[in-house]
């Protein structure tokens, strides 16, 4: 029998935690009475640094207009923001919205427009609202704006027949304020747990009296913004920074947190994935030439999306992409066009005039960095 081998182990120094002992920020916790949990903040992308859809401006619409991942800008009337992913940012921060008033628009009665983020419900389930013992939950925030005076933001359900409008002050034009809502739970409504939207976040552009009411208590219906806050889209060029939006569960806001840049990323992919071209190099997926001008490519993301994508979203012309097999590249007819998906990965239709073998390996290729393929489960 081999001799026996000794193991010796350093001497370890400070304090040895008990289970169920609150772990402080210091030593990597949340700083909260809840102890120590790994996805403190429930908002994704909260300091604004990922932006896989680009950096150029994006316009409001009535429908869910993304832009910064995560994010989108939606209101009643179409065209009255523009936002944009901005350098400006507090100390501690790198990035954050930039949402700018393209009008002087008076709102009307039935008017809103907010920029906000939909929590998923599996990311919030175990605050339990719809029900006795629903946790409290604080919502902090940078914001800067052009405008000062009282603005509003507000936490809704998916059904929209629950919300809590909550206000804010901004004291100072053009200068970064820190700002924190301590919100009680709901213990009433229906708050969803599943891969639905469970809690809506927003910050209100401007609201007319049917999605305006009491400040900080909760309603059954949608209010998006206490009753007489301030108006961004009321005055022209009027400007509205935001970043470090956290939703945290306890009373107490704690420092921001900072994941990965990498963690953040794959975050966001569960909601939206994108391959961008780059040049003659990139490779969108590997498959097999269903015809002599048509090509199936199967595309793997990088993480389980939240659900199955429904359609393919492209850039560039047809030029702009190419077929690669037995070594040949063959360029396509029609730009791509959606052929099917899973939650783990999409099929893709690359279209040529001629010449493909059918049953035939290949690659769907990029031309140029004007080509992108990209797939949804935004919320």
């Amino acid at each position: 029998m081999a001799g026996t081998t000794t193991l010796t182990l350093p001497a370890v120094s400070g304090t040895i935690l008990q289970s169920g002992t609150t772990v402080t920020e210091a030593q990597g916790g949340t700083g909260t009475t809840t102890g120590y949990y790994g996805f403190k903040n429930r908002i994704i992308n909260g300091a604004m640094v990922i932006a896989q859809r680009g950096t150029s401006a994006f316009t409001q619409s009535t429908s869910n207009q993304f832009g910064l991942d995560r994010f989108d800008c939606t209101g009643t009337v179409s065209s009255k923001v523009s936002f944009v992913q901005s350098s400006v940012a507090p100390s501690g921060f790198i990035n954050s919205t930039l949402i700018t008033s393209l009008s002087a628009y008076s709102v009307l009665t039935g008017d809103f427009f907010v920029y906000r983020q939909r929590i998923e419900g599996l990311n919030c389930a175990d605050l339990g609202w719809g029900a006795a013992g629903a946790a409290t939950v604080t919502v902090s925030f940078w914001v800067r704006s052009s405008l000062t005076g009282s603005f509003g933001g507000y936490l809704a359900n998916a059904s929209l027949n629950r919300s809590y409008p909550f206000s804010y002050t901004i004291n100072a034009a053009n200068t970064w304020e820190q700002k924190t809502v301590t919100i009680a739970g709901d213990t009433t409504g229906t708050w969803l747990t599943t891969n639905g939207s469970g809690i809506e976040v927003g910050f209100s552009l401007g609201a007319g009296s049917t999605y305006s009411g009491t400040a900080n208590t909760w309603a059954g219906s949608y209010y998006v913004q206490p009753t007489s806050s301030t108006n961004l889209v009321g005055t022209n060029g009027a400007t509205f920074y935001i970043t470090g939006v956290q939703l945290e569960k306890g009373s107490t806001a704690t420092s921001f947190d900072y994941r990965p840049y990498g963690t953040e990323l794959m975050l966001c992919q569960r909601y939206y994935f994108k391959m961008q071209g780059v040049g003659t190099s990139g490779y969108f997926g590997t498959g097999f030439n269903d015809t002599t001008t048509t090509a199936l490519v199967v595309t793997q993301y990088t993480v389980p999306m939240r659900a199955a994508p429904t359609a393919l979203e492209q850039s560039g012309t047809a030029a702009d992409y190419f077929v690669n097999r037995a070594g040949a590249n063959t360029t396509c007819s029609a730009v791509p066009v959606f052929s099917g998906a899973t939650s783990f990965s999409t099929r893709t239709e690359f279209i040529v005039a001629s010449g493909l073998t059918a049953g035939q390996g290949m690659f769907g290729r990029s031309s140029g960095s004007n080509s992108y393929l990209a797939w949804s489960a935004e919320l």
